[in-house]
């Protein structure tokens, strides 16, 4: 019983739908209308300016549906079927109503399909794709025309076949490398830079020496088909350097107005004519405008990638500067705690020294004051070289002259007095960490790894606008060179920090050179130029700043 009802209600159902039918919400927006209109007009403002060869109302096409998202497509159906219905209804009884629907209905699908199909290629940084775009639509839109024509017309066109398919394919595709490169670059007009004054000079420049050509060419006598031919081959140059110095933007405006200037400077009447002197003009014009679209997209694509790899690699140097700041404040806090535990012992051994004193025990009072002074100075060294605080308040020399690190460059009885020159406080104290932390593994790499006397240089100076040092680590004896071993670890242990200031590091013979860069731009190895050649950094009069 349940069952029966259940059908029941079933066939109850598609009874209503059967005898209510479907119900469909259908809205048309005034703004919708206006965009047919517009399309329309436009269309046929496009077909009085047209030539067999260079065929506008497929530019507007394509671009229209470029232009336009996928929502507002049936109104440029509904626009392209009013543009046609003001120019074909008048041939129906010459050509057939069949020819006449169905010749206006399938264009603008076809276009919208091979659109469509393209559209997940927009978002690409390249723009190759659009002369994809180009070719099918102009292929699809010639053969629905000619494959209609010869069924459907009463008398089938009498022009050959390949003759027709040169012409119509060839204007379709001039007249969508007219249009469609210029919608794309509206459509991208958020992703890329603002257009700089010497960018719109320039194409102002390039465009006016164009018209110049092409009014010159228009005025030839029809006689002088060579000359024509070479003036409008000249109108190339100004389009190749914008596309050289601009890359896809400057195609994207160049072989538009290449196009449209030889397109509108050809003589003789207009909607579906044909000069079949201009046709062999055309065809280069074609060619030249897919090698500079093609051209300009692939520098465009380098260019970004190149922006994109310096773009990553400032923020990497940045985040690796930030994370050498964030270790240092860490090391900071350590040092400052230690020190306070250093004044608390150092208190409490003073107090047990009086009281010993008090006792009668001054003998043993002074023995643990001595004690309690020399680890006090030893423990208060390791701090330093933890974190030197001295280097804030005094400079990088002060902290490797007065702290741990030359304690110990002493007690190896290997390093000799530090040749420093310039003034590090005007470098950021970052980069005089960086400084002394290098300086340090550097000097504590050939300690360990090599024998003999070392030399420590440094010297604080300007690389044009730029602030920086210049330090090395070498070995006494020039004779002698680092070990293969000594180079690859120098490298390893110091690039790091060396790259994250801008410097760079080097393994030369008998020596380490490491330059750091105030600025965050890596750059190569420097040579500081100092006030007098006898401070070089390498001069035998170099002299010692404490």
């Amino acid at each position: 019983m349940e069952a029966d009802r259940v059908y029941g209600q079933e066939g109850e159902v598609r009874l209503n739908w059967w005898n209510e039918g479907l119900q469909l919400k259908l809205r048309i927006h005034p703004a919708g209308l206006a965009l047919a209109a517009l399309y329309a007009i436009a269309c046929w403002g496009a077909r009085q300016l047209s030539l067999d060869q260079f065929y506008l109302p497929a530019g507007v096409r394509v671009a229209a549906a470029l232009l336009c998202p996928p929502r507002l497509w049936p109104y440029l159906l509904l626009g392209e079927y009013a543009y046609f219905a003001q120019m074909r209804v008048p041939m129906i009884e010459k050509y057939g109503p069949a020819w006449v629907v169905l010749g206006s209905t399938l264009l603008m699908p076809a276009v919208m399909l091979i659109v469509h199909l393209h559209r997940k290629f927009m978002t690409a940084s390249r723009n190759t794709w659009l002369i994809s775009v180009a070719a099918s639509c102009a292929v699809a839109v010639t053969s629905l025309n000619l494959v209609l024509a010869h069924l459907l017309w009463p008398v089938p066109p009498a022009m050959p076949v390949l003759a027709s398919i040169a012409r119509l394919v060839v204007g379709d595709f001039i007249g969508i490398l007219t249009l469609a490169p210029l919608a794309l670059l509206w459509i991208r007009r958020s992703t890329h830079p603002a257009w700089a004054r010497g960018f719109v000079l320039q194409a102002g420049a390039a465009l006016a020496v164009m018209i110049v050509l092409g009014l010159y060419a228009a005025q030839l006598p029809l006689d002088e088909v060579n000359a024509k031919t070479s003036m409008q081959l000249m109108m190339v140059i100004p389009v190749v350097v914008m596309t050289c110095l601009y890359g896809w933007r400057g195609a994207a405006i160049g072989v538009p107005s290449l196009n449209l200037i030889i397109g509108l400077s050809t003589p003789g009447p207009y909607t579906g004519a044909f000069d079949s002197a201009a046709f062999a003009t055309q065809q280069v014009m074609a060619t030249t405008g897919v090698a500079l679209l093609v051209l300009g997209s692939r520098i465009s694509h380098y260019y970004h990638r190149s922006r994109l790899g310096e773009v990553g690699e400032r923020d990497a140097l940045k985040h690796a500067r930030n994370s050498l700041v964030a270790s240092e404040l860490d090391l900071r806090e350590r040092a400052r705690h230690l020190r306070k535990l250093g004044d608390g012992m150092d208190t409490s051994l003073g107090e047990v020294a009086n009281w010993l004193s008090a006792q009668g025990h001054p003998t043993v009072a002074n023995s643990l004051l001595h004690m309690a002074s020399v680890h006090s100075r030893q423990f208060r060294e390791q701090t330093s070289m933890v974190y030197p605080a001295a280097l804030e308040h005094l400079g990088l020399y002060v902290a490797l002259q007065a702290g741990g690190v030359r304690e110990a460059w002493d007690l190896s009885n290997r390093v000799l007095r530090p040749r420093l020159l310039g003034d590090p406080c005007r470098l950021s104290t970052g980069l005089q960490l960086a400084a002394y932390r290098a300086l340090n593994d550097a000097v504590s790499l050939l300690l360990n790894h090599e024998a003999g006397q070392i030399q420590v240089r440094a010297r604080c100076g300007r690389v044009g606008s730029r602030r920086g040092i210049l330090m090395s680590v070498a070995l006494l004896d020039g004779y002698r060179a680092l070990s293969s071993e000594t180079r690859e670890a120098a490298i390893e242990r110091l690039a790091g920090r060396a790259m994250a200031y801008g410097g760079s590091v080097q393994s030369q013979r008998n020596r380490i050179r490491i330059a750091l860069i105030e600025t965050g731009a890596p750059a190569p190895l420097p040579s500081f130029h100092p006030a007098d050649r006898s401070a070089s950094f390498d001069g035998e009069h170099s002299q010692t700043r404490a």
